[in-house]
């Protein structure tokens, strides 16, 4: 083994499950996250080499597995089944506690278009700055801003009654900030 495929490698094992679960929260399909985690990390080892600063290596990771979303999903490649979509009710259902608050809440999340869902993720998951997730998405910190609005809004029309007094859209789901 080469020393390039070593540090390549070890950055894998390394990184590969965080961005397995932030491509969860872009997609809401663990299979499609795998899939999505598996095409970044191909796109990555063939840029290895020319990556020079390895510093950045997360921020380069993350915008292109959302790259990777953002462009499958313009494709029309994937196809997700929700189940609220199939009970054909587009309100979330209440839940009582924090596990279920977490599905609730991905359940939401999945019926958020792709490019807010994009900038929810980065934003509040990642918890970038909207600058970052701006050069990360290739747009304009006004487009993150306005994304991000039109995110929480559409989790809010979502969730809306629904969701506990003390569950607040905005935060992440693990409860940060």
């Amino acid at each position: 083994m080469t020393d390039r495929d070593a540090a390549f490698t070890e950055y894998f094992a390394a990184r590969s499950g965080a961005m397995r679960g932030t491509a969860y929260l872009l997609c809401g399909d663990w299979q499609r996250a795998e899939d999505l985690v598996q095409t970044t990390f191909a796109k990555l080892y063939l840029a290895w080499r020319r990556i020079s600063r390895h510093e950045v290596l997360d921020a380069y990771t993350r915008q292109t597995l959302v790259r990777t979303f953002v462009s499958e999903g313009r494709r029309g490649w994937f196809r997700l089944e929700r189940v609220a979509e199939q009970a054909g009710d587009d309100r979330i259902a209440e839940s009582t506690g924090l596990p279920e608050e977490r599905l609730v809440l991905l359940a939401a999340l999945a019926k958020v278009p792709p490019r807010q869902r994009a900038v929810l993720v980065l934003r509040y998951w990642e918890d970038l700055a909207v600058e970052e997730t701006a050069r990360l998405l290739g747009c304009s910190t006004g487009t993150v801003k306005s994304q991000a609005a039109r995110g929480l809004q559409t989790l809010r029309g979502l969730l809306d009654t629904t969701a506990p007094d003390d569950f607040e859209i905005g935060r992440g789901i693990d409860g940060r900030a």
